[in-house]
């Protein structure tokens, strides 16, 4: 495959993965980085995105459910706000994280900063570790 198709694979693969739906971009990112080792940076960059942007799927996911009782499992988001967002990309609470936050009404952009710090971080220490 080349790069540009290896890409965005990648940024789907990214994006999918942060929202409810099971999957993880890590094995594609191994393989963009393993088949196009030229492209890392960039590749660092697009699953940011992707993935930054799946959380922000589940974000407004959130902003959807109705207020009529609290959820459960607030209490993390409530006491920490938007800097709890920097563990999104934790496998399983990850997604609850950014649902929470959308159910909060947490500042879109704050959250959304947050979220995507977490998951460069996390995306750039794989690369590394390549």
């Amino acid at each position: 495959m080349d790069a540009a198709a290896s890409l965005w694979t990648l940024f789907a693969s990214s994006f999918l993965a942060a929202t409810l739906l099971p999957g993880g971009s890590e094995a594609v990112l191994y393989a963009v980085l393993k088949g196009h080792p030229d492209t890392a940076w960039t590749a660092v960059g697009i699953a940011t995105v992707g993935n930054t942007l799946g959380g922000l799927s589940s974000y407004l996911v959130g902003r959807l459910i109705p207020r009529t009782r609290p959820l459960k499992g607030l209490a993390g988001v409530q006491r920490y706000g938007a800097p709890v967002l920097l563990l999104a990309w934790v496998p399983f609470i990850g997604d609850a994280l950014c649902v929470a936050a959308g159910w909060l009404r947490l500042n879109i952009a704050l959250a959304a900063a947050y979220m995507a710090i977490g998951k460069l971080a996390r995306y750039a220490a794989i690369t590394a570790l390549m």
